[in-house]
């Protein structure tokens, strides 16, 4: 499976990063990629809520999605656009990723579980649950290859996410995501590649990088961990860019063959 992780600098204006995400889309899936993602938040980064909510639309009214399926359909991928801040109300909202088919159908929805609630000094603050419902129930997607399932960001923290997902089938599970600086510099590689290896999955992680137009700095450094804890791809910067893999499903279950630890859950008591 030929697959592209789309890096991106989202900005505060939704059309604009749409039309972005679309053109970079379009050139991976020139360059050969059959699966197509992009990062959390692909169509808007702002921190101010009030500016965020003006400009949020809920799902049935978002123009991205009928945008990014019909791109889909033409160029023949699969596309996951790893999230879009969907109204739910008027002050809560979804952080919710889109699995779109080859005909241009949606596939599979996501809601972020873990909601990043930080503080991690020097003023930077975040608290996502204010404004965010956090989601209840799994994603896992057979693509024919292969089955996917999907998680966001913060959700990496948190392992027993990532074991469920491979014993429900998982073989490749999606970490979208917009990493602080200072939370990627000393966290992302060590947790996707912990994830990968506990899991015995391929982990792909499209990322936000850059200063954005609200002023948040993220890390980028978009990753596509092997299922033995491997890097099989990385961009080593925080700049808008397309990191192109193959992904072999053979390696997943020679992983899981060699290290059956999913087989090997105990429960244990206090």
């Amino acid at each position: 499976m030929r697959i592209a992780l789309v890096q991106m600098c989202s900005g505060t204006d939704p059309a604009a990063n749409v039309e972005m995400a679309c053109g970079m889309i379009r050139r991976a899936a020139d360059e050969g990629a059959q699966f197509v993602t992009t990062p959390e938040t692909t169509h808007l980064v702002q921190k101010d809520a009030d500016q965020a909510f003006a400009v949020m639309k809920g799902e049935s009214e978002e123009p991205a999605i009928p945008t990014f399926a019909a791109l889909a359909k033409e160029l023949g991928i699969t596309l996951l656009i790893g999230s879009l801040a969907i109204r739910l109300g008027e002050r809560k909202a979804a952080n919710r990723s889109f699995l779109f088919g080859t005909e241009g159908e949606i596939l599979a929805r996501y809601d972020k579980a873990h909601m990043f609630d930080v503080g991690l000094g020097q003023g930077e603050t975040y608290r996502e649950s204010a404004n965010y419902q956090a989601g209840e129930t799994l994603s896992v997607t057979d693509l024919g290859e292969a089955r996917l399932g999907l998680s966001i960001c913060y959700d990496v923290r948190f392992a027993y996410l990532y074991r469920a997902l491979a014993k429900a089938g998982a073989e490749i599970i999606s970490v979208p995501a917009a990493f602080t600086r200072p939370t990627g510099r000393a966290h992302w590689e060590v947790l996707l590649r912990a994830r990968a290896i506990e899991t015995g999955s391929y982990i792909i992680a499209p990322a936000q990088g850059g200063l954005h137009a609200d002023g948040r700095k993220t890390w980028g450094h978009s990753m596509v961990i092997g299922p033995w804890g491997e890097i099989v791809a990385q961009l080593d910067h925080a700049e808008p860019g397309i990191l192109h893999a193959e992904l072999d499903m053979r390696k997943v279950a020679e992983a899981r063959r060699r290290i059956p630890a999913l087989e090997h859950d105990r429960a244990l008591t206090l």
